[in-house]
C-alpha cells in the first residue's frame, strides 16, 4: 500500500511528494489532466522558496529558466518612484532576489525526478477510518493508503468531500494577466523587472520573465468575459501603459477571480489541505503559489518524521498552527494593503505611503525589516515554532 496519496501534480503537490521521495517514502501524486498543463499561473518565486528548492537542484534550474529580480519597484503616473532592494535580505537567506520563472517549469524539474505520477486520475472522492484514507478516481478506481494530501487547488474536490468550508470572501472585479513581448524597460528608464503602478483609475503590476512582461490589470464587475478577453479592451489598457505607435503583439491573455479565502481546518483525521486547497489570496506579492510550496515542506516533512518514527503523532498536530495563521493574519493581510495602496484615491494616504516607503528606502535596517515581510521571511519565521 502505498504510505501517502497527494492530489494534484502542481507545485504543491510535485514538492511534497519531492520531499518525501527523499525520505524514502512511498507516495503516489495524483493529476486531473493528462499531463502537466504549461499554463502561466504564478510566475513568482520568493527567496525563502528557493532556499526550500535547492536541495532537489531545482533552484538553480528555475534561474536558469527564469529571470533574476534584485528590486522591486512602485510608481505612480506623477512620476514618483521607490525601489527597494533584495540585497537587504543577504544575510538572511542563500537567495537574496526573486526569480521570476513560470510555475509549470517547476513542475516539470520536481515531476522528472519523481518515480510516481499518475496522469487522468482525478480525486473524485475521500473516505477514511483510523487507519487509513480511501480515495475514489474518476472512473471509480479506488486508491488506500495511510495519509493524503490534498493540493488540488482553489475547487479542491478533496476539501469539499472531507466537507471543510472554504472562508472569506471573493473581490467584485476580476484581474486580467496580458502578456506580450513588448520590452517596456526601452521606454521607462530605470523600470525594474517587478513593478507597481498606483493608480486610481486603473492601477496595472509589470512583471519580467524570460521572453515576455506580464501586465496585470483590475477590472470592473460588469464588463464580461468575452469583452475584457477581447483583443481591443487588452490594446486599450497596454496603451494606458505606454502609448505605442501600432499594435501590441498579446503572446497570452488569461482572466482570474480574486479571492481572499482560508480554509476553516487545515486538516481532517488523515487528509492534509495544502496550497490552493488552504488558501487563496490575491496575486499581488506573489505570495500564494511560495505560500503553498511552504505548506508543502512543512507537512511533507512532518509526514516524513512521523512514518520514520522520528516524531510522535502530535507532531501532526502542528502544522495548522504553524501555517494557518501565516494565511490568516500575514498572506490576507499584505495581499489587501498591496491592492489598497496601488488604486487609493485619499491623497493623504498616498502620501503615508509614499513616506513608509521612502523610510525603508533611506535606512538599511527598516530596509531589511520591509523586506523580510514582503519575502515572507518573517511569516516562516513568526510561526515556525508553534
Amino acid at each position: 500500500m502505498t504510505t501517502v496519496l497527494i492530489a494534484g501534480a502542481g507545485p504543491v503537490g510535485l514538492s511534497a511528494a519531492s520531499v518525501l521521495a527523499e525520505a524514502g517514502i512511498a507516495a503516489t501524486v495524483l493529476e486531473a489532466e493528462a499531463r502537466l498543463p504549461e499554463n502561466l499561473r504564478a510566475s513568482t518565486f520568493q527567496p525563502p522558496t528557493l532556499d526550500l528548492l535547492a536541495r532537489f537542484g531545482a533552484t538553480q534550474k528555475l534561474i536558469e529558466r527564469g529571470r533574476i529580480a534584485r528590486t522591486v519597484q512602485y510608481r505612480d503616473r506623477a512620476g514618483w518612484v521607490a525601489e527597494l532592494d533584495f540585497g537587504a535580505l543577504a544575510g538572511d537567506t542563500q537567495h537574496p532576489f526573486r526569480v521570476q520563472c513560470e510555475q509549470y517549469k517547476l513542475n516539470q524539474v520536481l515531476a522528472a525526478r519523481l518515480p510516481d505520477v499518475r496522469y487522468s486520475s482525478a480525486v473524485t472522492d475521500v473516505a477514511q477510518d483510523g487507519q487509513s484514507v480511501t480515495v475514489t478516481l474518476d472512473g471509480g478506481e479506488k486508491l488506500r493508503a495511510d495519509w493524503l494530501i490534498a493540493a488540488d487547488g482553489g475547487k479542491s474536490r478533496v476539501r469539499e468531500a472531507i466537507g471543510v468550508r472554504l472562508e472569506g470572501f471573493t473581490w467584485p472585479e476580476r484581474f486580467l494577466v496580458a502578456s506580450t513581448p513588448f520590452d517596456f524597460a526601452e521606454v521607462m528608464p530605470g523600470l525594474a523587472d517587478v513593478s507597481y503602478f498606483a493608480d486610481p483609475d486603473q492601477w496595472y503590476f509589470l512583471l519580467r520573465v524570460r521572453d515576455v512582461w506580464r501586465a496585470m490589470f483590475p477590472t470592473r464587475a460588469e464588463e464580461s468575459e468575452a469583452e475584457i478577453l477581447s483583443d481591443a479592451s487588452i490594446e486599450r489598457r497596454l496603451q494606458r501603459v505606454h502609448a505605442k505607435s501600432g499594435r501590441y503583439e498579446i503572446a497570452h491573455r488569461t482572466l482570474y477571480s480574486v479571492h481572499q479565502r482560508v480554509a476553516e481546518t487545515y486538516r481532517k483525521g488523515r487528509v492534509f489541505l495544502a496550497g490552493d486547497a488552504a488558501h487563496l489570496n490575491n496575486p499581488l506579492g506573489g505570495m500564494g503559489m511560495n505560500g503553498g510550496i511552504h505548506d508543502a515542506f512543512n507537512i511533507a516533512g512532518k509526514l516524513a518524521a512521523v512514518i520514520q518514527g522520528e516524531k510522535s503523532m502530535d507532531e501532526l498536530d502542528r502544522y495548522e498552527p504553524q501555517r494557518r495563521p501565516v494565511a490568516l493574519e500575514y498572506v490576507n493581510r499584505i495581499t489587501i494593503a498591496n491592492k489598497r495602496h496601488l488604486e487609493m484615491r485619499d491623497a493623504q494616504e498616498h502620501r503615508r505611503w509614499q513616506e513608509e516607503l521612502a523610510g525603508a528606502m533611506s535606512d538599511r535596517n527598516a530596509m531589511r525589516e520591509y523586506m523580510l515581510r514582503i519575502s515572507m521571511i518573517a511569516s516562516l519565521r513568526k510561526y515556525e515554532c508553534a
